[in-house]
């Protein structure tokens, strides 16, 4: 089975950003998730999809409508955290500020209490490790925040790339990292929204259809904006920039020819019918 996950933020709120779109000025950039989310709800529900959606609380606050649309869709709403602060700028009592937060903004918009967690920017850590507690005693299930790469800016190299339990203070939870493919001796990231828009669309498929043959359940995301090329333009390193404008114009095409590949089901639907939770 496989599932799709899309982490809801704005295109100005990316990590990619963080200096040309200041946290304390996102009120002032144009939106566009609705528009970004329209196409998404529009092309799932035609190919027979179900996602999960894992909404900042800051964009549940101001859009609660698309909360309604997801739920109303048969998609799971999962955390994101609420302003897409990194796990490394906040300690233990600001990450169960920010994720009260967002389950208040998430539960105000008719969500149930989310079970499900992903961390901005994939910065569950060796050096976050600590998260975990955090996570088990509010009482989430499952986490989507352990990437299994090495990356200057985060991932556990070496960490179980399937789903896997993890023990912590308090209890445990399970793992469902985005999919890898081991090559090399290595984990490879194949399942973010960057690789989907770089690599061919027929070499990712077949990279999935390896991992299905090889009965490994797969994890893929996205992020609204990267259905969105008119989005605005803004000042950053080359690097930054290619990372987050390349294939921008044809994400929803090969989005479409994956799930006609590869229906998807939500996160938690999967680990419970796997047998991961209850």
């Amino acid at each position: 089975m496989h599932t799709l996950s899309f982490d809801v933020e704005e295109w100005f709120q990316v990590a990619n950003h963080v200096h040309a779109c200041p946290r304390e000025g996102w009120d002032g950039f144009e939106s566009r998730v609705e528009l970004a989310m329209d196409r998404l709800f529009d092309l799932l529900q035609r190919r027979g999809s179900r996602a999960t959606f894992f909404f900042l609380g800051w964009i549940a606050e101001r859009h609660p409508g698309l909360v309604v649309r997801a739920l109303e869709g048969g998609h799971e709403v999962a955390s994101h955290g609420y302003d897409h602060r990194f796990l490394q700028d906040l300690d233990p009592g600001a990450l169960h500020a920010d994720l009260e937060r967002t389950e208040r903004a998430l539960e105000a918009a008719g969500a149930p209490r989310p079970r499900g967690f992903r961390a901005s920017t994939f910065t569950l850590t060796r050096r976050t490790w600590w998260a975990f507690d955090v996570l088990v005693e509010r009482g989430y299930r499952y986490d989507s925040s352990v990437h299994p790469v090495r990356h200057p800016d985060y991932g556990v190299p070496g960490f179980e790339p399937g789903i896997s339990r993890v023990e912590a203070a308090g209890g445990s939870l399970v793992e469902f990292p985005v999919s890898t493919f081991p090559l090399l001796g290595r984990n490879w990231p194949i399942g973010g929204g960057g690789y989907f828009r770089l690599l061919p669309g027929a070499l990712h498929r077949g990279l999935f259809a390896s991992l299905e043959r090889l009965g490994r359940p797969t994890a893929t995301y996205l992020h609204p904006w990267e259905v969105d090329p008119d989005q605005p333009r803004v000042p950053a390193p080359a690097l930054k920039r290619f990372r987050h404008r390349v294939g921008l114009t044809s994400t929803l095409s090969k989005l479409d020819a994956f799930l006609q590949r590869f229906p998807s089901v939500p996160m938690e639907d999967l680990l419970v019918s796997h047998g991961h939770l209850e």
